[in-house]
């Protein structure tokens, strides 16, 4: 009995023994496979020649492969090349060029965004190897692939009227335009913009991230409760505002912003930072007014208080200078304190007009001359070439660009030229002069004569010489 038990100890023993064994031995080819593929991704990954990133550097999408360069993703798309196959949707160079707005590329390119433009390039390369006949051919049919960046996705769809190959919002223009071993190159028509870079670009033009105060006034305290007032009671929508705009304008920008009344308080029925913000993209995108409007957003906080003034029940014009005719601007005409505020004022004028009106105006009286923010100047408009003309002599400008922007209470016109109000001449006093009269001056007397007189008075005998008379 003894030796059954021993025998089965005996047994139990050597099968753990051979089991431990035998997964120390599977276990021990394992180690140094890890040890090469985390030196290996220490390292960077070797590339051929024939590999589709080199392809990329030297196809014609030159300005897609600056935009990787400049992202500094050729190691990251390089690690992606040595695990699987990419698929790159590449936008043609005019897409980028021409195609892509201005102040959007230039964001991109800003070195704090750096994140944003790796986000958007790696929203174009699928970590899988796509051909044009693995595309979807049933029109109500959507195939969604993930792409190198996290929680990205693309949708890939055909139009069943035309056939055409579309990605997301982008149609495929030149299939398979490059093939290599390692992966492909599919030419689009557009950029594929990512939500989460267009809310970031939102979000950076926003104006209230680029506003210099917020237009809202000091809490009051009764000095004899010591407790805070309470607010007025609101004016009815639509009614005029209580103050006219001089008495509504900020002070200079040393103070704070004053509040100003009307329809406003913390609920505006009149949302200006919403108009002056449309308002301003009208000028970027209609082109030919960048100057103008950075001088209202960047240099001053002319935005802001436009729209303030908005909110609060007024209306305005704003005659807006060409980038041509701000370009003649001096240094020493913007370098005074308060300069491009005054300049800006006087292009400004407190009542809602349009082309139509403006026109009519100076066809049926001649000359207008409209109230400005630079008080107490006022700009002269005239008919001139079956336009509108506004100033007089060298400083004139003509109406260029009509009705830019017109929402009911803001009103853009387009100048060809920089307005400047006319010199306040001091009037010159002329002194009258009359007919010159000669005037014969007595001889002066001396003391001693004065005394002599005074006792020849005393007996009568003063009247008998000529000095004493």
């Amino acid at each position: 009995m003894d030796s059954h038990v021993y025998g089965v100890s005996n047994l139990l023993f050597f099968t753990l023994l051979f089991l431990s064994l035998s997964i120390s031995h599977t276990a021990l080819p394992q180690n140094p496979l890890s040890k090469s593929s985390s030196s290996s991704s220490t390292t960077s990954v070797q590339i051929n020649s024939n590999s589709v990133l080199v392809a990329l550097l030297d196809s014609r999408y030159t300005e897609l492969a600056e935009l990787v360069e400049k992202a500094l993703l050729l190691q990251t798309l390089e690690e992606a090349v040595g695990k699987h196959n990419i698929t790159i949707f590449a936008p043609r160079n005019e897409a980028l060029e021409r195609g892509l707005d201005p102040e959007f590329k230039r964001f991109l390119l800003e070195p704090g965004n750096l994140k944003s433009l790796q986000t958007l390039l790696m929203f174009h390369i699928v970590p899988k190897r796509i051909h044009s006949k693995d595309w979807p051919t049933d029109s109500f049919a959507s195939v969604r692939h993930p792409t190198l960046w996290n929680n990205n996705h693309v949708h890939l769809k055909s139009d069943g009227a035309t056939g055409k190959r579309i990605i997301d919002s982008a149609e495929i223009i030149r299939p398979d335009d490059v093939v290599r071993p390692d992966g492909l190159i599919h030419g689009i028509e557009r950029l594929l913009i990512p939500r989460s870079v267009q809310e970031d670009f939102n979000r950076r033009r926003n104006l209230r991230s680029i506003s210099a105060v917020l237009p809202e006034g000091a809490p009051e305290v009764d000095p004899r409760t010591h407790r805070l007032k309470k607010p007025a009671a609101p004016v009815p929508v639509g009614a005029p505002p209580v103050l006219p705009i001089y008495d509504a304008l900020a002070p200079g920008p040393s103070l704070a912003p004053a509040p100003a009344p009307g329809p406003g308080g913390p609920h505006h029925h009149f949302n200006g930072m919403r108009q002056v913000k449309d308002f301003i993209h009208t000028l970027l995108h209609y082109g030919g007014y960048n100057e103008m409007a950075d001088i209202l957003v960047n240099l001053t906080s002319l935005a802001t208080e436009m729209g303030r003034l908005v909110s609060e029940g007024y209306v305005l014009t704003v005659l807006a200078p060409n980038d041509e005719a701000m370009a003649k601007l001096t240094t020493d005409q913007l370098s005074e304190p308060g300069a491009p505020e005054q300049i800006i004022y006087y292009h400004i004028i407190p009542e809602y007009q349009t082309e139509e009106s403006m026109y009519n105006a100076v066809r049926r009286f001649g000359k207008i001359r409209y109230d400005s923010l630079r008080l107490p100047h006022k700009v002269v408009a005239q008919e001139a070439d079956g336009s509108v003309k506004f100033g007089q002599g060298d400083g004139s400008a003509y109406l260029f660009d009509p009705d830019i922007y017109t929402d009911g209470r803001i009103s853009v016109q387009g100048i060809d030229g920089v307005l400047f109000p006319p010199e306040e001449e001091e009037p010159k006093t002329e002194k009258k002069t009359g007919p010159l009269v000669k005037v014969v001056s007595k001889p002066r007397r001396g003391k001693l004569q004065e005394v002599a007189c005074r006792m020849l008075g005393a007996f009568g005998q003063e009247s008998h010489f000529s000095t004493c008379q």
